[in-house]
């Protein structure tokens, strides 16, 4: 028996995730000796902050280094309870709360314990790369509905309800949106909370990881404290990763009905057993304690953000909106395809324009097919303002040079 046919059919189902490829050819590359300026990572370049490392330090001179309940401490998910009211405007008691080794973690929980067969989940693209396969490794079936550009790549009312079907189990919002940058309004969301009202049937995810990040006037609006009438079919899943600079300590969080948390924590008994409590401890702290960190980084997000879209327009053949929220920008490479290398290579889709980035002008993007809309590349500006100055008139040259 080859080794290929032990594994699982479950597992030939799905792709390594294309981020992490990507960050792991960087790397390879740079190993290699090249010069490459890295737009691929969705990893705050801010450091964890003081407060929350020294808390964490403090819990391991305490003795706090020990197995945890498996949903989490009670000191954290009371932390969580009081972070959800005062920053969400939506009340959860510890016992509506579980914690998890990432948002990731939480989401893969999630429809492990709900998904059957055949089960369908609405994932509006562009979507988040590793959500469709999550779906399919759990058994799911999932269901893209494709933003128009025009509307700003957000899931509309009409689209979610020519998607729904007997067999939907859930679907998956994403605001602010990872690739695009999209923040729904209180309008928008109501709008798609009126059409779920109508399908009692279908459970809500709101991933709300870059809840911080938001630009231009926007406002990050949580679903529940706009529809409290999905309270008791939905899940808001965040965590400490993006707002807190925290993506190595792998801490996310769950809010939603008891009996799914419960579902969701006796799953967790049986693969990981608890998240790590010296993260939590740490966690508590960034919950808790000073929010200036977050704030912080949503100027100097804001501030990225600008520059970058600013340098782009000079890029011939791409189009920047420039983004609402996150830190990533999803320009249009429609104005390159087709077009020639110096080499004489024609670029036939995104996924050319960013192997020609990388091995020409020494800049790794992503490709829009992974996120489920071509011909875009996406680009994080969670790097420096001298990395971005330099990736950018890299790309613009690039850009200059085909034909």
């Amino acid at each position: 028996m080859s080794n290929t046919t032990f594994l699982s059919e479950r597992i030939h189902r799905i792709k390594p995730s294309p981020s992490l490829a990507a960050k792991a050819l960087v790397d390879k590359l740079r190993a290699e000796g090249r010069d490459i300026i890295d737009f691929t990572t969705g990893e705050p370049d801010l450091p964890t902050p003081a407060h929350v490392i020294e808390a964490a330090i403090a819990a391991m001179h305490a003795g706090q280094t020990r197995y945890t309940h498996s949903s989490g401490t009670p000191a954290l998910r009371k932390a969580i309870a009081t972070k959800l009211l005062r920053d969400n405007q939506v009340a959860f008691a510890p016992e509506n709360i579980v914690v998890g080794a990432g948002g990731k973690h939480i989401i893969f929980h999630a429809l492990a314990v709900t998904l059957n067969p055949g089960d369908e989940v609405i994932i509006h693209a562009p979507y988040w790369v590793s959500y469709p396969d999550m779906v399919v490794v759990n058994d799911g079936v999932p269901v893209v509905v494709v933003g128009s550009e025009a509307e700003g790549f957000k899931l509309t009312p009409q689209a979610l309800e020519a998607a729904i079907t007997p067999a939907t189990k859930w679907v998956i919002l994403n605001t602010p949106n990872n690739p695009t940058g999209a923040v729904y309004s209180e309008a928008e969301i109501r709008a798609l909370g009126d059409v779920l009202k109508r399908h009692p049937h279908v459970w809500l995810m709101s991933d709300e990881i870059y809840e911080h990040f938001v630009f231009d006037g926007s406002r990050h609006v949580s679903p529940l404290a706009v529809v409290p009438e999905l309270r008791d079919r939905s899940l808001i899943v965040n965590g400490a990763s993006k707002g807190y600079s925290m993506t190595g300590w792998r801490l996310g969080y769950g809010a939603g009905p008891v009996a799914l948390v419960n579902a969701m924590t006796k799953l967790i008994t049986q693969t990981t057993t608890c998240p790590s409590s010296i993260s939590q401890a740490a966690a508590i702290a960034a919950f808790s304690g000073s929010q200036e960190a977050p704030q912080h980084a949503a100027r100097v997000f804001a501030a990225r953000g600008t520059l970058m879209a600013q340098l782009l327009e000079d890029a011939s053949g791409m189009y920047v909106t420039p983004p609402s929220g996150a830190f990533y920008l999803y320009p249009s490479v429609r104005g390159l395809v087709g077009k020639k290398t110096p080499k004489g290579v024609t670029l036939n889709s995104d996924r050319d324009v960013v192997n020609y980035f990388t091995e020409e002008a020494g800049v790794a993007t992503l490709d829009g097919t992974a996120y489920g809309v071509p011909p875009h590349i996406r680009l994080s500006f969670a790097t420096s303002e001298d990395a971005i100055r330099e990736g950018c008139r890299r790309i613009v040259a690039a850009c200059a040079a085909l034909s």
